[in-house]
């Protein structure tokens, strides 16, 4: 039973906890994978659910500890007192009645034959660790040597395995090069290629997707979440994330990313008093969010007149005038790769800023002149 007065690592604010949702939009293809692996008998001992993050990596993974947790065991033979096939059903699909009991004890985080690993919590300094340490992953030695009470399976949900330092992947390592008997190892990642290569070799790949717009309304629908009136746009936004999505919304984030197109919409020779306003928006401590919010928009922003110089203006707009902003400021490959090179150097620049506590508003502004400085070299008047 876990301690309600400590925050979790892994919820977003704003949306129930993926173990507390039942439905999963988009990941048909994922879901169906599995089950076949499992009907057909050939279910590997540890699972890698990868994909960009909020698309519903941990919802199945939970989806999947409920299913195995609750599925009765086979036998080889019918076991009736007249003789009849008491085998199990064959399951079509990773279902389980929330109020089954190994469901609730599951939401409560109570149930015996389940172990989840994340960031613990730093009592020292009042915040959650960074990584996921050795000290986690030992405590998996004494959960996976214990005898199941029922005699049924055991289920360790690690999120994320990305999380985990050096000495942390090592320890798990050995306990994926040695499962024991009736364990499943579900490993969320979203960005599998920064683990330990022979983690990854060790593993049965489910590979997840963006979702759609009308997925992404289902999922956001599902957490009591208004939908906008631009499922579109909030898709393209997001990247097809829900937990993105709903991070955007709850900022602000599609009026942000249309104040950021229509500003930089007057490039060259900026609106400074309108990009000054912009960056001074983000000054102050109760504003780190907006700050970090208005890096990711820009990035977002700078990546999309890349792709623009490329291969043209994107089918689909995250707000209403990008795709003209969009083609005016990179009109062919010249201009896209000029903002390539753009977004890796003020990425960089990003991220050294926030390291040094650099004035966040001295930081935009910055940013957002050398954007200028390249639309003067590359934009159509």
């Amino acid at each position: 039973m876990r301690d309600n007065s400590i925050p979790e690592a892994d919820r977003v604010e704003g949306a129930p906890h993926p173990r507390e949702t039942q439905m999963l939009y988009g990941q048909t293809k994922a879901e169906q994978e599995f089950l076949t692996a499992f009907n057909a008998g050939h279910l590997h001992h540890a699972w890698l659910i990868t994909g960009p993050q909020g698309i519903g990596k941990a919802t199945l993974a939970w989806r999947m500890a409920r299913f195995l947790l609750t599925q009765p065991a086979r036998t080889e033979e019918g076991g009736g007192l007249f003789g009849e096939d008491l085998a199990p059903a064959t399951p079509e699909n990773l279902d389980v009645d929330e109020f089954h009991p190994v469901a609730a004890r599951i939401t409560a985080l109570s149930e015996p034959r389940l172990k989840l690993l994340r960031r613990a919590w730093d009592d020292k300094k009042d915040k959650h660790k960074t990584v996921i340490t050795i000290d986690e992953v030992r405590v998996l030695k004494n959960f996976l040597m214990m005898s199941a009470a029922d005699g049924g399976r055991r289920v360790v949900i690690v999120d994320s395995a990305d999380e985990m330092n050096t000495s942390a992947s090592n320890a798990l390592l050995k306990l994926l090069e040695e499962p024991p008997a009736d364990v499943t190892l579900l490993l969320i990642s979203h960005q599998p290629s920064a683990l330990l290569p022979t983690i990854r070799s060790r593993c049965q790949t489910l590979r997840l997707h963006p979702l759609n717009p009308a997925d992404m309304a289902q999922a956001l629908s599902a957490t009591g979440t208004e939908i906008p009136a631009s499922t579109e746009a909030l898709a393209t936004l997001a990247v097809g994330s829900a937990g993105t999505a709903l991070r955007l919304l709850n900022l602000g984030g599609m009026e942000a990313y249309h104040n950021i197109v229509s500003l930089f919409g007057t490039c060259p020779n900026i609106d400074r008093q309108a990009l000054l306003r912009l960056a001074e928006s983000a000054a102050g401590v109760k504003n780190v969010d907006h700050f970090d919010l208005l890096l990711r928009l820009l990035d977002f922003f700078i990546a999309r007149l890349a792709r623009a110089g490329v291969a043209g203006a994107p089918p689909h707009e995250a707000c209403n005038g990008e795709a003209q902003t969009l083609t005016r400021l990179s009109p062919n490959p010249l201009a896209g790769r000029a903002w390539a090179e753009a977004q890796q150097d003020l990425g960089t620049r990003a991220r050294h800023g926030k390291a040094v506590n650099l004035d966040p508003a001295a930081l935009l502004l910055d940013m957002g002149l050398k954007i200028d400085a390249i639309a003067a070299k590359h934009a159509t008047r």
